[in-house]
């Protein structure tokens, strides 16, 4: 293997939202997967909680899939708890996926059959169910450390910076005139 496995990352922004799958890093295990995902992802938005869980552990379905897959036919092991997140909206196309509950089930299929129903307040165009005891937060107790200093940063669009544009080249006072 020439990586580490990849984690996905789920941020809460604030107590009144969901977390949100923000993205994925590589990582040798939890701890550093916790780690990387701070750098790459709260490094100026603010944030009170993170958690990773292995991508390879994630159970998905598209919309489309599901109409092709009617019933499941899945073995039912002992139950567990399954973390259940969807994605309602192509709007916003930061952020693929938010949390919508808990699910105790023998297998992902039958979490993720029970979750269709239960959270059919908006459709699912996707569908991401996993193992609760997969899934890894950080620290409450750290949150001030990990997640305050990111709260002075400011955040600024790119189309706030200056750009190099070969058109200005030539023009007095430009950084190319010697003059």
């Amino acid at each position: 293997m020439s990586q580490w496995p990849r984690w996905e990352v789920f941020k809460k922004d604030n107590e009144r939202k969901p977390y949100q799958a923000v993205g994925s890093v590589h990582a040798a295990d939890p701890e550093h997967a916790l780690l990387n995902g701070k750098n790459v992802f709260v490094r100026r938005p603010s944030a009170v909680g993170l958690w990773v869980a292995p991508a390879a552990a994630i159970y998905s379905k598209t919309a489309e899939e599901l109409t092709d897959e009617q019933n499941y036919t899945a073995e039912t092991v002992s139950n567990q708890t399954f973390v259940i997140f969807r994605k309602a909206s192509n709007r916003r196309s930061l952020t693929f996926m938010d949390y919508v509950g808990e699910i105790d089930a023998g297998s992902p299929q039958v979490a993720l059959q029970t979750a269709i129903k239960q959270f059919s307040d908006k459709p699912g165009l996707a569908w991401w169910v996993i193992p609760k005891d997969l899934i890894f937060a950080s620290e409450p107790d750290a949150a001030e450390a990990w997640f305050d200093p990111a709260k002075t940063k400011t955040y600024k669009q790119q189309s706030r910076y200056g750009f190099v544009s070969t058109l200005r080249q030539g023009r007095k006072g430009s950084v190319t005139d010697d003059k």
